[in-house]
């Protein structure tokens, strides 16, 4: 008798988290957050400017890392 019950369970729901509640960002998140390019993120992670985290297959980056990053100034260009 379980085992109809299990086959009629929903996945479970994708919860949304506001932006500033996050621990980690995608690439692409993070780079909308820096209001820069896909490329110009991934030039900042490839020269080590900015840690990255893996998790799975996800390059993910730190929230509190892109907003220690968005406070300096940084007079070299982005992308030569």
């Amino acid at each position: 008798m379980q085992a109809s019950n299990s086959a009629h369970k929903k996945p479970p729901a994708r919860v949304t988290v506001a932006p500033e509640a996050k621990l980690l960002a995608s690439r692409e998140e993070a780079a909308q957050l820096l209001s820069i390019g896909q490329r110009g993120l991934d030039y900042l992670i490839a020269n080590r400017r900015l840690p990255t985290r893996r998790i799975g297959g996800r390059v993910l980056i730190p929230v509190a890392d892109l907003r220690k990053y968005a406070r300096c100034d940084h007079p070299d260009r982005i992308v030569v």
